[in-house]
């Protein structure tokens, strides 16, 4: 096939592809940020593009008819997954297709723990060999140690054994001994014993954290994150577990791994050769694809991960730039979607030993329940989906610069008082303020119980769009950055109504099957960086969980991340890790009978009996708009 020329604008970024391939296959080609949250399958609608030429690329695809408006047509805009290459062509990539400057969750909760890493350094001075004390230089330092520092069944790891006699007599015999639990990985000149550092990563679905942590302090050093440069394979786990490129996709989470690690070491001074170990959290996807695991059968059911027991694996064979011969440790996964990530989440909880009931919520595309304490713990994962991050959802978008990420409605006016992240004008609407945004809406009056809108309102923010669709005007076009109304419309509301309810049933089948009531939940662990962002009344007022005193639900932050660095300081977290993962007791919840049901009372806001939310109901019965009368039980 003839190659043809592409141009990127703004960026002057020009790729050579095949006719016929997609903008969107180009833009992945050449690194260009455009987002696509469905990965190319053209239901998010989000990868908008501006094509001038309208004669060197196909004609408008009957999808994008649906998914784009008639003044977005005539402009020239374009979904870049459905719009094949004909000839050459300049294509602009607007300011609201692209991922944007993402605000990244890295902070969490700070657990002690003792410090006990499992990596360790002694410096030594050894006796020159003689005739009359011809040992092996393996023995020479095996011996030392041990009657030094009592250590026994000490070995050497193969690739420092190679060039041990130059390392040694090189150092003149005086030289630091790096040990990873029992074995020496390597030999350094002089007294190194303050310069001993570790690497924990925590791999979510849509972001990297990584940190640089002094293990002879337990001290984090520095910390950074980066978007999952997965994201253009597929904005969800199952896109990505059903991509034919398995390869490329452990390939570029590795490069985004160590993009981190290159920054801190330089922000920091520490050197690769310096980071004797890292350890590794994400859910089973996450873990699967970075490890180069075969992941398809997780998304099959019965779901069953192909490992669920930690794992350690040489640096190298991955691809990590630390020491040559430094370890990973990638902790243990619990059960179909519920993976390593959650065993961080409760360990950094301390949710395993506590003697009361608590409730832990890691909430993202796919979002982890474990309900319990340390007599029993039970676990599962709520499809939520990515409404959360901007699918679907028009005006929705990831917690980038811009994005609404609060929001009150006045309930005379209807008028709308907002917050975006870094105060920049308004160009969308992030998951925290949809919440507030639903929450807000049906408080006012605007929708009611079942979402609906009130048709009956007579105010110039309620209106029926060029589709028929009902919608509410979050911002006027004067006053956002790309001067068109952001709106919010039934549909929009349909899909948050859909994610909240995910979650409402998976912590409701955890209780019911667990014995317990919500009224014994003395603890709510919000984790992520979503939950540490929401308002939690908004979030209890339309159901994302059953009703909880407010003073019970704490927010901390990336724990699964928290979790990964205990187990880089500490020989005992690694050992709760593996015994968290056996403990916890897995909840497919699809099989409960009851699944059904309570999943379609779970799309009324907040729930259909709202007796069991009887702060809501009161708040919500103070405003005349709002009907009074509950919906029928299901």
């Amino acid at each position: 096939m003839s190659k043809i020329n592409i141009i990127f604008q703004p960026e002057g970024k020009r790729v050579e592809v095949e006719k016929e391939d997609s903008i969107l296959s180009a833009a992945l080609k050449v690194g260009i940020d455009l987002t696509s949250i469905c990965a190319g399958k053209g239901i998010c609608g989000k990868c908008k593009v501006i094509i001038d030429d309208t004669k060197a690329v196909n004609d408008l695809t009957y999808k994008e008819l649906e998914l784009l408006t008639l003044e977005e047509r005539e402009n020239g805009v374009r979904l870049a997954c459905f719009t094949k290459i004909k000839d050459e062509v300049v294509v602009k990539v607007p300011e609201y297709s692209r991922t944007g400057k993402q605000r990244l969750q890295i902070e969490g909760i700070e657990t002690p723990i003792k410090l006990n890493p499992v990596v360790k350094k002694y410096y030594i001075e050894l006796e020159v060999p003689t005739l009359e004390d011809p040992r092996a230089d393996s023995d020479r330092i095996i011996d030392y140690l041990h009657n030094m520092f009592n250590l026994s069944n000490l070995s050497l790891d193969y690739n420092l054994i190679k060039n041990l006699a130059t390392y040694v007599r090189g150092a003149d015999w005086k030289f630091t001994a790096v040990i990873w639990q029992d074995i020496i990985i390597s030999i350094e000149p002089d007294d190194t014993t303050d310069r001993i550092f570790g690497y924990a990563v925590d791999i979510g679905t849509t972001k990297l954290a990584g940190y640089i942590v002094n293990l002879n302090t337990s001290e984090v050093v520095a910390a950074g994150s980066l978007m999952n440069p997965q994201i253009p394979f597929g904005e969800d786990v199952i896109s990505r577990l059903n991509h034919p490129e398995q390869e490329k996709l452990q390939k570029v989470v590795v490069e985004g791994i160590n993009q981190i690690l290159e920054s801190l070491k330089e922000k920091v001074g520490v050197r690769s050769k310096e980071i004797y170990e890292m350890t590794v959290v994400g859910n089973t996807i996450m873990h699967h694809l970075f490890l180069g695991i075969f992941p398809l059968y997780v998304g099959r059911s019965p779901y069953p991960p192909v490992l669920r027991s930690s794992i350690i694996i040489n640096a190298k064979e991955i691809g990590i730039n630390l020491h040559p011969n430094a370890k990973i440790m990638v902790l243990p996964t619990i059960a179909g979607f519920v993976g390593a990530d959650t065993v961080g989440v409760i360990l950094s909880t301390e949710l395993y030993k506590k003697s009361e009931i608590c409730l832990a919520i890691d909430i993202g595309t796919n979002t982890e329940v474990v309900l319990g304490n340390q007599d029993n713990m039970m676990a599962a994962s709520c499809a939520s989906g990515p409404a959360f991050e901007g699918a679907h959802i028009k005006f929705g978008m990831r917690a980038a610069s811009g994005a609404i990420e609060k929001i009150k409605i006045n309930s005379k006016t209807l008028d709308v008082d907002y917050e975006t992240i870094d105060n920049e004008p308004p160009i969308g609407i992030c998951g925290s303020g949809m919440i507030d945004l639903v929450a807000e809406m049906i408080r006012t009056g605007i929708i009611d119980v079942g979402g609906i809108f009130n048709r009956q309102l007579n105010n110039p923010r309620v209106r029926m769009n060029e589709d028929k669709v009902m919608e509410y005007i979050v911002v006027p076009s004067d006053q956002t950055a790309n001067k068109r109304d952001i709106t919010f419309s039934q549909k929009d509301v349909s899909q948050i109504i859909l994610a909240k309810a995910a979650m409402h049933t998976g912590v409701k089948l955890l209780l019911k099957n667990s014995n317990i009531k919500k009224e014994d939940i003395q603890s709510v662990f919000l984790a992520g960086a979503f939950g540490s962002h929401i308002n939690k009344e908004s979030a209890r007022m339309i159901g994302v969980f059953p009703e909880i005193d407010l003073d019970k639900i704490i927010a901390v932050g990336n724990a699964a991340g928290t979790g990964a660095r205990m187990c880089l300081v500490s020989k005992e977290a690694k050992e709760i890790s593996d015994k968290i993962s056996e403990k916890v007791n897995y909840l497919e919840l699809g099989i409960d009978p009851d699944f059904q049901k309570i999943f379609l009372n779970s799309h009324i806001i907040p729930y259909a009996d709202l007796d069991e939310f009887p702060q809501t109901s009161k708040i919500l019965k103070e405003y005349n708009n709002y009907p009074t009368t509950p919906p029928p039980r299901f």
